[in-house]
């Protein structure tokens, strides 16, 4: 699981590229679980990064989706390869 807080944006996301690089790479990995639920503000970097994690087919979002993200989302049409959990625990059991 990588739990996302505060701001996101090009100056800021090193960090969850990071840690988002090493669950893909790891084959033992099944699911990562990205909690945005504490997301204060996202760009367009963030949304990228999302959609590479979609990619490798083991990511789950755990809302609730923040207003600014699920905005994002529906502004730029990318919202439905998301699966969305309420719950980490949820997130678990998908």
């Amino acid at each position: 699981m990588i739990a996302c807080s505060g701001d996101f944006d090009q100056a800021t996301l090193e960090p969850l590229r990071r840690a988002c690089a090493r669950a893909v790479a790891d084959p033992a990995v099944r699911r990562i679980v990205l909690d945005v639920s504490r997301v204060t503000f996202v760009d367009s970097s963030m949304l990228d990064a999302m959609l590479h994690l979609q990619r490798s087919g083991r990511l789950v979002l755990v809302g609730p989706l923040p207003r600014l993200l699920a905005q994002v989302l529906e502004i730029t049409l990318t919202s439905q390869p998301f699966t969305i959990a309420g719950s980490v625990e949820e997130a678990r059991t998908l």
